[in-house]
């Protein structure tokens, strides 16, 4: 919090991973359940003038910068307070969408800030269980209980649903951002 006699300025740190859960249990990623209260109590001072997120995120969860931004964003209307970001280091993907909750952003030129897209990665082990000699036995019902099974050939439905899915996240990326910018 910076405080003068005047006027108070509210600080919202959103640094590291954005993901549902911190990482190994410890405090670190970014997430609405752990944000929330501090995020409130950033805007509860009574002489605040204005909210800065100092912004320094890889990205991660598309969900959780849309929640953590729609939080921001849905009391500085209410209390008709300004927000204000300061991009660090990085603000890539859903760092940029959690950026994108200031009225203004404010980086250096060093700065690395964008990457308004969606990514889904993962492996592929048939051969490697194969040669080893792994029999895998998998009992599921219902469509898509195997989507991207690292232990089953990859099938071509499976990538059309991944890039529908995809194609839908980053279309919604894209409207946040136009909104915003």
């Amino acid at each position: 919090m910076f405080i003068t006699k005047k006027s108070i300025i509210g600080i919202i740190k959103l640094a590291g991973i954005i993901s549902t859960e911190s990482r190994l249990g410890s405090r670190g990623g970014l997430n609405l359940n752990d944000l929330s209260d501090s995020i409130t109590k950033a805007f509860s001072f009574k002489n605040i003038k204005a909210i800065v997120l100092l912004v320094n995120s890889p990205g991660g969860s598309p969900v959780q910068s849309a929640l953590i931004a729609n939080r921001i964003r849905d009391i500085a209307k209410e209390k008709e307070i300004p927000v204000y970001c300061f991009i660090e280091d990085l603000a890539a993907s859903g760092g940029y969408w959690l950026s994108c909750a200031g009225d203004k952003i404010y980086a250096m030129e060093s700065s690395i800030i964008g990457s308004i897209g969606v990514i889904t990665s993962g492996f592929g082990a048939v051969e490697a269980i194969k040669k080893i000699g792994i029999e895998r036995r998998v009992y599921s019902q219902g469509k898509n209980k195997g989507l991207l099974d690292p232990f089953l050939p990859e099938k071509k439905d499976d990538v059309k649903q991944i890039l529908i899915i995809q194609k839908d996240l980053h279309s919604q990326f894209i409207a946040w951002v136009k909104k915003k910018r």
